[in-house]
């Protein structure tokens, strides 16, 4: 039950926009399972949609890359989106950061328009 609600989460994620794993534990209301949360994605991979890669730690780096087959694909996959990486780390990090909580504000905006 936990790791279908990290992917549920993780799916949600937008192109060319990534997250980290504390972020995720939070939105799903377990604030201290960063580290399940890496679980997760480490057992994502047989999961064609989970965007794992768009997982990384509290400061940009590609802490996962090791899970992913082949030595870069976790690079590749996120420059493919238009997300530069230097030194497996996200550079401007702040700036494609996806906050989880935006899903509620969006979600209040539409039924706010819907509702209008």
């Amino acid at each position: 039950m936990f790791f279908e609600k990290v992917y549920n989460v993780v799916r949600k994620i937008p192109f060319g926009r990534v997250t980290t794993y504390g972020a995720i534990a939070r939105h799903i209301g377990s604030p201290n399972s960063s580290r399940m949360v890496g679980w997760a994605m480490n057992a994502s991979h047989q999961k064609s949609n989970v965007p794992a890669h768009r997982v990384v730690n509290r400061i940009g780096l590609l802490s996962g890359k090791h899970h992913f087959y082949g030595t870069d694909l976790m690079k590749q996959l996120l420059e493919n989106e238009g997300i530069n990486i230097e030194n497996d780390k996200v550079v401007n990090f702040e700036k494609v950061f996806w906050e989880p909580k935006d899903l509620e504000n969006s979600n209040k905006s539409n039924l706010k328009l819907i509702d209008e």
